[in-house]
């Protein structure tokens, strides 16, 4: 019977995935760079980041210290091993360095969602980085 839920499960897993690969993707705008003083390697990263309606991303990291603050619409949005929260205007998210971010998405089909994400990185690093989607019992995709 186990073997039949976790069969389920990855085949709702793919499916999930494959619906994020074909949905509209985000508009991500740089805003500011800024070296940080007294932090030697460390930068601050400003993105506004613009979901179309239904619009989602793939599972990633940034491998930094992310700080979200949403401007409008609502956002899904979960790291894993954490419950889903679904963000509205003036609401904040963190994730750490070691995150994934399993969840993001429009929280919405017919209305679009923005919000700025402040990211405290290493000077000149990759501000995201694909991950492969996990199952649960952390197996991936």
């Amino acid at each position: 019977m186990n073997q039949v839920i976790l069969a389920v499960i990855a085949s709702m897993m793919s499916a999930l995935t494959l619906a994020a690969e074909n949905a509209p993707p985000a508009k991500v705008t740089p805003v500011l760079t800024r070296d940080l003083e007294g932090i030697a390697g460390k930068e601050m990263l400003v993105l506004m980041v613009e979901y179309p309606p239904g619009g989602v991303s793939l599972p990633h990291r940034h491998n930094a210290s992310v700080f979200v603050y949403m401007l409008e619409g609502t956002v899904t949005m979960q790291v894993q091993g954490s419950t889903p929260v679904t963000l509205k205007p003036g609401d904040t998210f963190f994730e750490a360095p070691g995150d994934v971010h399993v969840t993001s998405a429009n929280a919405s089909s017919s209305a679009p969602a923005k919000f700025l994400v402040y990211m405290v990185k290493d000077k000149g690093a990759p501000a995201s980085t694909p991950m492969p989607a996990v199952m649960p019992g952390g197996a991936a995709r």
